[in-house]
């Protein structure tokens, strides 16, 4: 009888992707409102196809924003500068259809205490952390990441011939061995029409995929497809529509840990859909981190108008050795989890070191090239100096 293998698939898009060019707009504008002002209350939404862009939501804010003229610069930033490449930055229509936020929402968020604000939502939030990597993410999104962040960077820097900036990523990790190993890379990749397939091809294997397999420390002798189809000249939103948080699994864990189901992109920091899931991740990495376990889930769940969570909750898998009620005691005692204290702890209205336009590719969790605060481990001593305590009892 043959052995079944042990696998786990997990997959990522570029900021080319329909989706992903949506969720950058609709952040951008966040960034801009917060910049001039603090407290904007931000629930932007962002459609895409060919040749247009609709920019639509709820804003309240003081800042006076061209939302036009954004949404252009982030067409040329990410290189959709040609309408046969999807979208043109100088050529598509955009239309504008934004509202004020509801006041029946606002008056259950605003208690006059910062740090008691309520949630501007009810929902569910679950934050991740694993030992299996550097960055204590899962190493099937974790590649799938790399692989077309370093795709995108080596067609802006004119290295990769023919690209276009719509891109798609897909790694199976192999876990039956001692160690784990990469079975199936593959890569979908928009090019020009008069690219030479096989070289393409042979560029992607050994100048990507490789090198990124590498930089894991692990195998490259891994099954690879590369545009399976044979050709992907049509894509971006010629190819495909986009739109603002449709790429959730893509933003959070691969699907190795579950989602609460709402999106990051376009909300302001009282969302607790956003500032909730930083939470948890902060929570769940610090704990990992600390040694409580070698693989945390965590859940926060909120309803409009409450600052204090409804409930957290815990999974450890099997991975650790103390009651889950002692893990939930040394998170009542060392994370405040209401929104409000959220903001303030992690600086969301004032972002420093990233803007939230980063973060609506390639990830928001595990950046190795952004600096943000939800990734510190500054709660590592104290949690182990409270966990020998306990011990000692």
């Amino acid at each position: 009888m043959r052995e079944e293998k042990i696998l786990f698939t997990s997959e990522s898009v570029s900021e080319g992707h329909p989706d992903k060019l949506c969720d950058q707009i609709s952040d951008a504008i966040l960034d801009a409102c917060l910049k001039q002002d603090a407290n904007s209350r931000v629930a932007c939404e962002t459609f895409a196809t060919r040749e247009y862009i609709l920019i639509s939501g709820e804003i309240t804010t003081l800042a006076k924003v061209d939302y036009e003229s954004i949404a252009r610069k982030v067409l040329r930033k990410i290189g959709y500068n040609n309408p046969e490449d999807g979208i043109g930055a100088d050529s598509c229509r955009i239309d504008i259809r934004i509202d004020n936020q509801s006041p029946d929402i606002s008056v259950g968020i605003d208690h006059g205490n910062e740090l008691n604000q309520g949630a501007g939502d009810q929902g569910i939030m679950f934050g991740y952390a694993t030992d299996e990597s550097e960055g204590y993410m899962p190493l099937a999104v974790s590649i799938s990441h790399k692989l077309v962040r370093i795709a995108s960077t080596l067609r802006k820097n004119g290295e990769f011939i023919g690209a276009r900036p719509d891109m798609k990523s897909q790694v199976t990790i192999d876990y039956s061995g001692l160690q784990p190993r990469i079975d199936t890379c593959l890569m979908s990749v928009q090019h020009t029409p008069s690219v030479d397939e096989n070289e393409f091809r042979r560029f992607i294997h050994e100048k990507i995929m490789i090198p990124v397999a590498e930089s894991f420390n692990l195998n490259t002798d891994f099954r690879f497809l590369i545009n399976p189809t044979g050709r992907f000249v049509i894509g971006g939103p010629r190819g495909d529509t986009g739109l603002t948080g449709r790429k959730i699994i893509v933003d959070t864990y691969g699907g190795t840990a579950r989602h609460g189901g709402g999106a990051f992109s376009g909300k302001d920091p009282s969302k607790v859909d956003r500032s909730g899931a930083y939470m948890a991740r902060y929570i769940a990495k610090n704990l990992v981190a600390a040694g409580i376990a070698k693989r945390m889930e965590v859940q926060l769940s909120y309803a409009i108008g409450v600052a204090e969570p409804v409930s957290i909750g815990i999974a450890t898998y099997g991975t650790s050795k103390y009651d889950d009620r002692v893990i939930l005691s040394i998170i009542d005692k060392f994370f405040d989890c209401r929104p409000g204290a959220i903001t303030k702890m992690f600086d969301l209205k004032h972002p420093k070191g990233f803007a939230y336009e980063n973060l609506a590719a390639y990830g928001h969790f595990g950046r190795p090239d952004l600096k943000l605060p939800w990734e510190e481990l500054d709660k590592v001593e104290l949690i182990k100096a409270e966990i020998a305590a306990y011990s000692q009892k």
